[in-house]
Parts: C-alpha cells; structure tokens; sequence
C-alpha cells in the first residue's frame, strides 16, 4: 500500500529520531533519579528516607502533561533572572530541555520503586556476607547489590521504558518537533487526519517493538550468571 504524505515524509524521520534521542536522554537522566531515590528510601537515615518518599509520591501524583508545562514555562523567570546576571539577554530553557528534565523527572520517580523493590529483594545475607569479607559499604553496593537489583529490576523497567517512549508524544504541547508535531503540521496543511495519525502510530509501534527487542537480550544477558548457578 502506497501512503502518500505529501512531502512530510523526511519530516516525520526528523521528528522518529528526536523522539528517539528525547526517550534516550530522558532514560539516562530518569536512571539516575531512580537510583538516587531508591537508595534514599532504602537508607537507614531517616531524613534521606523522607525525601526519597516525598520525590516518588510528589512526582507520581501530577499528570507528565502538567509536569511539561510547568518546567517549561515555569522556568521564564528564573532563566531570565539567571540571564540578567549572567549577562546573557534571552536565555532560556529550551522545549527538548524541558521535556528531558520533565520525562526524566517522571520516570525516575517510577523507577525509585522499582529499584526500591529490586533492592528490598536481595537476601540480607548477601550484605553481611560482604561485611565479613572486610568489604566497605561502597564495594558491597557496587559489586554485590547494584548487579543483582539491575537483574531484578530490568522486566519493570524496560515497561517504564515503554511508556516513557510513548510519553515524548506529551512534549508537542510545548513545540518540540517529535512524531506527534510533525504529524499534527501534516493534518493542518493536508486535511488528512488519518492517514499522518496512522503513520505516526505505526512509528511507534516499531520503536516499541525495537525497544522490546533489546530489552530482551539485555534481561537474557544479566540473567546469564544466574541462569548457570541454577
């Protein structure tokens, strides 16, 4: 079948890769924000278990539309104020800024439980097993806690992943050139809804099952040394 888009073709790609380095970006950045507020939560310290509670449950209890419109625009202010004093007129955060710390935000708030309990699964013993070793704390979490969680927590979050692929569509509001916006240009200019709304869900049905793909050898990968042990 023969899809005509009217010369929104090399469009679109542009908008299929900017999604893609705006999941990746928002990925790596939610990763470490999940990973921090993990071990908050997991922390003996009751002030860092707080405030790894009060980032999951703050930011798991606003809608990511809202989260982008407010770190877009919310931000005005502060970069003008930071452009004044740094005599830089017209400074401001960009919409693929926006959207990666606003993505990024989100995801991580749902990854912390998700290394929460990928930490909280690990047997105690290995822990004190550790300690006798005359390990320090730093070495036990680096070499015998971060791999095992990363095995346990790979199926959850690559569904994270997932979502949070279908989430860069969110950004549009705000004019980052993704799938969604150079969908919604091809519709204005067009007339014809379906057919760029049909192409832009078959993109991310393929980046989905792309993603699926590698997130299918990753878990097959660290589960390797498990798998042999068994």
């Amino acid at each position: 079948m023969n899809i005509d888009l009217h010369g929104f073709g090399p469009a679109m790609m542009a908008g299929t890769l900017m999604t893609v380095k705006l999941a990746l970006c928002a990925l790596l950045l939610g990763l470490v924000l999940g990973l921090l507020g993990a071990l908050a939560k997991t922390s003996t310290i009751k002030p860092l278990q707080w405030l790894g509670g009060f980032y999951s449950t703050l930011v798991r209890g606003v809608p990511e539309l809202l989260w982008v419109l407010l770190i877009y625009f919310g931000t005005v202010g502060l970069m003008n104020a930071l452009g004044e004093a740094l005599n830089l007129p017209g400074l401001e955060l960009s919409a693929f800024a926006a959207g990666v710390i606003a993505l990024g935000l989100c995801f991580g708030a749902y990854a912390t439980e998700v290394f929460r309990g990928a930490i909280l699964a690990i047997p105690k013993g290995h822990r004190e097993a550790g300690l006798a070793l005359g390990l320090s704390k730093g070495r036990i979490l680096s070499r015998i806690i971060l791999p095992q969680m990363w095995r346990i927590a790979l199926p959850g979050l690559g569904n994270l992943f997932m979502i949070l692929m279908k989430d860069t569509a969110l950004v549009s509001v705000i004019g980052l050139e993704e799938i969604m916006r150079h969908a919604q240009i091809g519709v204005t200019v067009t007339k014809e809804p379906f057919t760029f709304y049909m192409v832009a869900a078959c993109i991310y049905l393929s980046l989905t099952v792309i993603a699926m793909t590698g997130m299918h050898f990753m878990e097959k990968r660290a589960a390797r040394g498990f798998a042999r042990a068994e």
